[in-house]
């Protein structure tokens, strides 16, 4: 990789968009964007009929959204952590899906409705993480879509 090319990926930090030249001999520039990472479960390469069937499922059981394509998927009580049972001002905890019509991302990321930061919110343990995959992946089984 080229030395200029590397020099800005080590400055860009968080999501943003950075101008890099195509190549040191060129003018033209193209935007990459780099983001930090999030631990998803990712189903993609949806057929159309199928995210309709995905969407009709997700807004009848976890109610339509006003962030278009965002869901919330509350985690059952018995698989919450000892931190999160502790913080009863915090609940409730959900994942989020995001729902596009060619995927579906699943962050492992488990949020609470009443705060932004706080220890509480934290990666999926395994049990929630497994937990989730079943989730999905049965409803995905209902709606006889598979993948």
């Amino acid at each position: 990789m080229d030395t200029q090319l590397t020099d800005v990926f080590r400055l860009v930090k968080k999501s943003t968009a950075v101008k890099i030249p195509y190549n040191k001999y060129c003018t033209s520039y193209k935007t990459v964007i780099t983001q930090n990472v999030m631990k998803q479960y990712v189903i993609d390469e949806l057929r159309f009929k199928d995210y309709e069937k995905i969407k009709d499922y997700f807004d009848k059981h976890f109610g339509a959204t006003e962030i278009g394509g965002i869901y919330s998927v509350h985690l059952d009580q018995e698989i919450l952590t000892e931190t999160q049972i502790s913080h009863s001002e915090c609940k409730p905890f959900y994942f989020a899906i995001e729902l596009e019509p060619e995927k579906i991302s699943c962050e492992f990321l488990v949020r609470t409705e009443n705060k932004i930061r706080c220890s509480c919110i934290k990666y999926a343990t395994e049990t929630q993480r497994n937990w989730f995959i079943r989730l999905i992946d049965s409803i995905l089984g209902k709606l006889e879509i598979s993948v």
